[in-house]
């Protein structure tokens, strides 16, 4: 449930900046979900999963409940895009 819901131009840059403009877009080279991910690290990996990329999971429509778990196939699918340098390691914002 969201308790606020920014309307101001202002606001909502800020939104995008804060919770959306570190993350690069990683497709799973099995399912093809799309999702955000941020790699701030080698041991650290932040994604953001959508509505759409849950639904086209096989393996988390197996066990919605476990989303916590991951999926292992787009976790190499995440390697592989940092191989590739599509994904950058490190802090977008230089921390």
């Amino acid at each position: 449930m969201v308790s606020f819901q920014p309307t101001s131009p202002e606001t909502l840059a800020d939104q995008e900046l804060y919770t959306r403009s570190w993350l690069t877009e990683v497709s799973c080279l099995d399912c093809l979900a799309q999702v955000g991910v941020q790699k701030n690290s080698e041991h650290q990996t932040s994604i953001q999963w959508s509505t759409e990329a849950v639904a086209a999971c096989p393996e988390l429509t197996r066990r919605p409940r476990a989303l916590h778990e991951g999926c292992p196939r787009l976790a190499a699918s995440i390697e592989a895009a940092v191989r590739e340098g599509r994904l950058p390691i490190g802090a977008g914002d230089g921390f």
